[in-house]
């Protein structure tokens, strides 16, 4: 099995969660999830939707975003309105054609 490049484990670290802790709340086993995050095991779209959840980040970001990145921290300690509020500002800035 071809192993998926993703950062399940970088951000349940990221989060300060354990593995148990993690598997209790999904009602899993930690050995389950170890092998999710270790690409021995495939993962599913459910599966995703859950974790992030758990994290606080959407299930993309699982897959494409390391969490330590500091690129993206920023934006991780917005509030969804905050957020929104954003990326509004940023297409705005966009719109004006003042970027070089």
């Amino acid at each position: 099995m071809a192993k998926t490049p993703h950062y399940l484990r970088q951000w349940r670290k990221h989060k300060g969660l354990t593995l148990e802790q993690v598997a209790e709340r999904l009602h899993t086993t930690h050995a389950t999830l170890s092998r999710i995050e270790r690409g021995k095991l495939p993962y599913n779209q459910l599966l995703l939707e859950r974790l992030a959840e758990e994290y606080g980040t959407e299930p993309a970001s699982l897959l494409m975003r390391d969490p330590a990145s500091p690129r993206w921290s920023i934006l991780d300690d917005l509030t969804p309105v905050e957020r929104n509020q954003t990326v509004a500002f940023i297409e705005a800035i966009r719109k004006t054609g003042t970027r070089d």
